[in-house]
């Protein structure tokens, strides 16, 4: 997870899959945010999720809100969108944790009064998907986040 404000940077994530990407922005503020979760539910594993709190989308999306707010966003004027959330597994459908990631996405969502800027989000059934959210228009800074191959910011010059 990264969230971000100040000059001219990006915040890019790949190989979605199943996994969801969640961004945030505020243009009257520059504050702009990116989330890559893995699973949808943080109770499965409490040690994994208090180490890595944005594997899960019910500890990692109100982390993002909360971070953006505290550096100035106000939900108001947020910019919020989602990609990925696909069911890439041979499993015949068993454990669905794409399916399952957009459901709670939409449950969170919806429980506090945040509606997604776009009619739907790209969902792709057997390949990965790169999220990106340019913050140059919006404003940079920060760093690269973990070494997972989750959210990272990329100077302007990218």
């Amino acid at each position: 997870m990264v969230v971000l404000k100040g000059p001219a940077a990006e915040i890019v994530t790949h190989a979605l899959g199943s996994c969801i990407g969640v961004t945030i922005y505020d243009p009257t503020t520059h504050v702009g945010g990116m989330l890559h979760f893995m699973l949808p539910d943080s109770k499965i594993n409490s040690e994994k999720a208090t180490d890595n709190p944005a594997m899960f989308a019910d500890t990692g999306i109100p982390n993002l809100f909360k971070q953006a707010y505290e550096l100035g966003a106000t939900k108001e004027n947020l910019i919020v969108c989602a990609a990925g959330g696909a069911e890439v597994l041979s499993d015949g459908g068993h454990f669905k944790i794409g399916s399952r990631n957009r459901t709670v996405l939409r449950k969170i969502f919806w429980k506090n009064n945040v509606l997604l800027s776009a009619d739907g989000w790209p969902v792709l059934s057997d390949f990965g998907l790169v999220a990106f959210l340019p913050t140059a228009a919006a404003g940079g800074g920060g760093g690269e986040d973990d070494d997972d191959g989750h959210p990272h910011e990329h100077g302007a010059g990218r």
